[in-house]
């Protein structure tokens, strides 16, 4: 599975960050914060390997600027996606509200116990949800929905979606970095619970199937 990992889908996004630099860095956490296909643990660490990649050898340059990978510009590209995604997830819930997520979700991976999760941190929380809830995993995702029923006032949802990514953006990318500048040492010292690892790897990808399949037959029964 790790070998699947860094194969596939660890080159994919760096060829993608390859291709349209920050942009696409911007690109795939918009998509993460709509529907997290691929996690932000692994979106933004890679931002931040190409930062060391290219501090290591200046002659890797992001495509768009022609120049270094800078780290503060990774964070605000980052947390431009994230605002992206969490604008379209607010007019998904204010257009269509609850009942077009529930019969539609399933398609993309947003089942109802992850929208119910994210209203009763709405409601617990009230516009600081969408501020906490930036820098909770599977909530920061899904809390974009409630706060678009509920018809948060645009100005703070706005306000404190930025200032929740950007702590997690930043926190994620300089891990990335940090790893990137170490990595033989990382390696050598992770080769002893390899298949630990494998073991856990394992658990989470059935965990996600499981709630994909889940969600789809919880949509069959509602309709």
């Amino acid at each position: 599975m790790l070998d699947f990992i860094d194969s596939t889908v660890i080159p994919f996004i760096l060829d993608l960050y390859d291709g349209v630099g920050y942009v696409g860095v911007a690109m795939a956490v918009a998509l993460e914060t709509i529907v997290a296909p691929i996690p932000s643990e692994v979106i933004l660490p890679m931002a931040g390997w190409k930062v060391s990649q290219s501090a290591a050898d200046p002659a890797i340059l992001e495509p768009l600027t022609g120049a270094g990978w800078n780290l503060p510009l990774a964070i605000v590209l980052a947390t431009v996606g994230s605002l992206v995604g969490a604008l379209v997830g607010y007019y998904i819930g204010a257009w269509g509200g609850r009942p077009l997520l529930d019969r539609y979700g399933r398609y993309v991976g947003i089942g109802a116990e992850d929208l119910d999760r994210a209203h009763r941190w709405f409601e617990r929380w009230g516009s600081w949800a969408v501020f906490f809830g930036r820098m909770v995993p599977l909530v920061r995702t899904f809390v974009s929905y409630p706060a678009g029923i509920a018809r948060m006032s645009l100005g703070p949802f706005v306000v404190f979606s930025l200032l929740g990514s950007l702590p997690w953006n930043a926190a994620l990318i300089y891990a990335g970095f940090v790893v990137g500048e170490n990595y033989p040492q990382i390696e050598a010292a992770l080769k002893p619970w390899e298949y630990v690892i494998y073991a856990l790897v394992l658990l989470g990808v059935a965990y996600l199937i499981y709630r994909w399949v889940r969600a789809r037959r919880t949509g069959r029964t509602a309709g």
